[in-house]
């Protein structure tokens, strides 16, 4: 029950000052430029929830990244705090690919929809792909796309099977992938939990895997080199 508390309240507090913060923003006019209210608001709600759930988190590999250089960031996903730590912990200006269905979370739906968060409809083709090409104009434009490659979270923490669409996504914004793998969030907070266990996690940031001269024919091999990847960082599959 204490966790919980924890947990709601954390919500409660570092979305409703944040994303009330990026609404307001948006409702004045403010322009984005990076690292002002759009950036920040994420990455303080991310840790906020991080904090407020006693959780602490280790990063390996970001040292070997340029926060100015742009790339899709491919993560496996078993928890909601996979979340959470990701957007408070890699570098630069970061966005999530994010199921629509999330926009009729109160503050939270319309406050990632203005700080241009991207959200697609999968179960439409053409909607998805119509989202995917919005994003690779944000991620030419230098900012970094975070997507979970499995389509949603895993229920016993091993990674699933990928969908194709966020290496199409890379190809056509011809930026780098990156493997990233959330460890111990499982173990904290399953699907279906709504008490997150303190304790610590670790990000495991892998090495750039290139896209440049790559089709669309090409997003299958881009699939498996980096599950690849994420299996060696220490995914289970």
């Amino acid at each position: 029950m204490i966790r919980f508390l924890r947990y709601a309240v954390s919500f409660i507090i570092y979305m409703g000052w944040w994303g009330t913060g990026v609404v307001l923003a948006a409702i004045f006019g403010v322009r984005y430029r990076p690292g002002n209210i759009y950036d920040r608001s994420g990455r303080e709600w991310g840790r906020g929830m991080l904090r407020g759930c006693r959780i602490k988190v280790h990063v390996e590999g970001r040292e070997g990244l340029d926060p100015a250089t742009p790339v899709v960031y491919i993560s496996n996903h078993a928890s909601e705090i996979d979340i959470w730590a990701l957007i408070g912990e890699l570098p630069g200006t970061v966005r999530f690919v994010y199921k629509k269905g999330m926009d009729w979370i109160p503050i939270m739906g319309l406050a990632m929809r203005r700080a241009r968060h991207i959200p697609i409809k999968r179960q439409i083709k053409s909607q998805a792909f119509s989202a995917y090409d919005e994003a690779a104009k944000l991620i030419r434009g230098g900012v970094s796309a975070v997507v979970f490659a499995e389509g949603t979270r895993s229920r016993n923490g091993r990674l699933q099977p990928f969908k194709r669409g966020p290496f199409v996504l890379a190809i056509a914004a011809q930026v780098p992938v990156v493997p990233v793998l959330c460890e111990g969030t499982y173990e904290s907070m399953p699907k279906g939990s709504w008490a997150p266990k303190p304790g610590s996690i670790t990000i495991r940031i892998g090495e750039p895997i290139p896209t440049a001269g790559l089709g669309y024919e090409d997003r299958a091999k881009l699939a498996d080199r980096t599950r690849s990847a994420l299996l060696r960082l220490g995914a289970k599959e």
